[in-house]
C-alpha cells in the first residue's frame, strides 16, 4: 500500500490469530516509529496492548504481520 499512514483509531487484522486492534496511538523513538494496539471491542482499561514498530513500504508506512480493514 504506498503512501499509507497509520492513524489513530484504525482497524488491523491480524495475518498469524484473526484478532481485530485498534491502533491507540502512534509515536517515535530515536529512529523508530511504533503503534500501540488495543484489541478491538474490548473497552476494559487494562485490557491488552500491543507495541509494533513499523516498517517503511513503499514510500508509506505498515504494521508488519498486520492487514488494514477499516477505521472505527
Amino acid at each position: 500500500m504506498e503512501g499509507l499512514t497509520i492513524r489513530t483509531g484504525q482497524v488491523w487484522r491480524s495475518n498469524e490469530t484473526g484478532e481485530d486492534w485498534v491502533v491507540t496511538r502512534t509515536y517515535s523513538e530515536m529512529f523508530s516509529t511504533y503503534a500501540v494496539l488495543r484489541r478491538a471491542g474490548d473497552a476494559t482499561w487494562d485490557a491488552d496492548l500491543l507495541r509494533v514498530k513499523l516498517e517503511e513500504s513503499g514510500g508509506g508506512l505498515t504494521l508488519p504481520g498486520f492487514t488494514l480493514i477499516g477505521a472505527v
